[in-house]
């Protein structure tokens, strides 16, 4: 299958993308911003264009070609990659993205960069960029990421071309599921298309979330239980126990992760090195071991983690009051309810709740995501946002 097939959810971009790597390579812009809600697949657009700017057959042919293979999977020599599993982008990474940015491609036709979540950069740290993409060394096209225009500097945003995702729909989601993640489940993990209907619905468009969810059983488990203690929420006991639970669940999940991933790392390494699963480090590959093993770095990584995780529990937060907004301005037949399995603790809570009491709480949940993202304490965040959901 082409490159494109593994988009969900945005035909026109993919169209007007692939036009533009078929076209005059000398009309093609070297500075772009790729912008869509969390969970879009920005990132997945920016790596598939990277794969039809550098492939021979601009990515179109069933059978991928070896510089596509590399570009998905990462490892051309080519195509740079930033993700951050910290809070934001540091000011020495992007200096070393420019240096590698002005060296001639060696194999293909473009030295391609590309920086997700470019919105985690600060001021200081755009800055460094700006001049790189203002004015691109003649063979490098830069790719940035962001969940909108809205969320970088003007000068930047200025200065290169911006293409929009839209939200995948649910139907895309679950599809793309059934297709694709499903048949590389090992058996006991296939699930059923109502569970990828489920989990699609649930993720309101986010494909990470949705994959999740459908992979995770326990993942949807832990958003159910939040769900009916939002819906269940009489007194500030309430919310103290709720905060308390979710803290727990976000601490579990993060670990539980970083420690998977970890171990994934750890079975790479010594495969690569010819190492059994019980065979000691040597002495001369104990440096590079320690490297993928830094208590340090898996550290900071299960914070992200827990923030992720944390984040996650706003949106389905927000998704009840959401649907409680549907269900007052009898909008359901036109978008539908999210949380179908509550509908009728929702449908209650609606006929106690002023519109404005219903606002008023979508402006309470993003105000806990801005503590929380300001580094406030998790734990004082979401008592205080929960006490504040009590009707």
């Amino acid at each position: 299958m082409s490159v494109w097939d593994g988009i969900v959810g945005q035909q026109a971009v993919t169209r007007q993308l692939q036009a533009i790597t078929t076209g005059d390579p000398k009309a093609i812009a070297q500075s772009w911003l790729i912008c869509g809600p969390p969970g879009s697949g920005r990132s997945n657009v920016a790596r598939a264009f990277a794969a039809a700017l550098e492939s021979p057959d601009h990515g179109l042919s069933d059978e991928p070609t070896n510089v596509t293979r590399q570009i998905l999977s990462g490892t051309h020599p080519d195509v740079t990659t930033l993700a951050t599993n910290k809070v934001t982008i540091g000011i020495d990474d992007v200096r070393e993205l420019i240096l590698t940015s002005e060296q001639m491609p060696s194999t293909a036709p473009w030295r391609i960069i590309i920086i997700e979540d470019v919105d985690r950069m600060l001021e200081r740290t755009t800055n460094v960029l700006l001049k790189e993409i203002e004015e691109p060394s003649p063979h490098t096209i830069w790719m940035l990421c962001a969940p909108s225009a809205q969320d970088v500097l003007p000068t930047i945003r200025s200065r290169t071309r911006i293409v929009n995702l839209a939200v995948p729909s649910t139907q895309a989601v679950t599809d793309f599921l059934m297709t694709t993640v499903n048949p590389r489940q090992p058996e006991a993990k296939q699930f059923s298309r109502n569970v990828a209907a489920r989990a699609a619905r649930l993720a309101e468009g986010h494909i990470g979330i949705a994959k999740l969810y459908a992979t995770e059983s326990q993942v949807m488990s832990d958003r159910d239980e939040l769900i009916v203690g939002l819906l269940g929420l009489r007194k500030a006991s309430d919310a103290v126990l709720l905060a308390d639970g979710l803290i727990d669940t976000a601490k579990s999940q993060a670990e539980a992760d970083v420690n998977e991933q970890a171990e994934r790392a750890e079975a790479e390494f010594r495969r690569i090195n010819g190492l059994g699963e019980r065979d000691r480090i040597p002495p001369k590959l104990r440096g590079a071991y320690n490297a993928i093993a830094k208590k340090d770095e898996l550290k900071r990584q299960a914070t992200r983690r827990s923030r992720d995780v944390l984040d996650r529990a706003l949106n389905s937060a927000a998704s009840v009051y959401r649907d409680i907004a549907v269900l007052q301005n009898n909008a359901e037949d036109a978008v539908g309810i999210i949380n179908l399995e509550n509908r009728t603790a929702i449908a209650e809570l609606s006929a106690r709740m002023s519109r404005q009491a219903v606002v008023d709480r979508l402006e309470h949940i993003a105000l806990a995501r801005r503590r929380l993202f300001g580094n406030g304490n998790p734990m004082l965040v979401f008592e205080a946002l929960f006490c504040s959901l009590i009707p």
